[in-house]
């Protein structure tokens, strides 16, 4: 049974699963949209406010806390000069999913992901 646990399995074993999440992540950061399946999506908005949030105070323990998640120093760097200025007066809600279409091949609902 799985009372009360959470986060998706999609899957896949846990070191996979952790590193897809932070590739995810890592490319979501960088480039601020990406296309990919709903689940994966709804896995990963969470992962990304919780970064986003963390990033809003520049100081050396966020960075340090971001860099221990986080692949680059290049998205560590854009989270805290500028998406942490940009997202300042904001109280949570930095990401938004956009339905596109369903993929040929199995049907998967394919979404876009992106900051606001």
């Amino acid at each position: 049974m799985r009372h009360r646990k959470k986060g998706k399995i999609l899957d896949r074993k846990v070191g996979p699963r952790k590193a897809l999440f932070r590739n995810l992540a890592v490319s979501l950061v960088l480039y601020e949209k990406i296309k990919t399946t709903k689940a994966k999506a709804k896995a990963i908005k969470p992962i990304v406010e919780r970064l986003i949030t963390k990033g809003k105070d520049n100081g050396i323990a966020s960075r340090r806390n971001l860099l221990k998640y986080l692949y680059k120093e290049s998205a560590v760097k854009k989270i805290l000069e500028e998406l942490g200025p940009r997202y300042k007066e904001r109280k949570g809600g930095y990401t938004r999913i956009l339905n596109l279409k369903r993929r040929q091949g199995d049907g998967a609902e394919i979404v876009q992901i992106e900051l606001v």
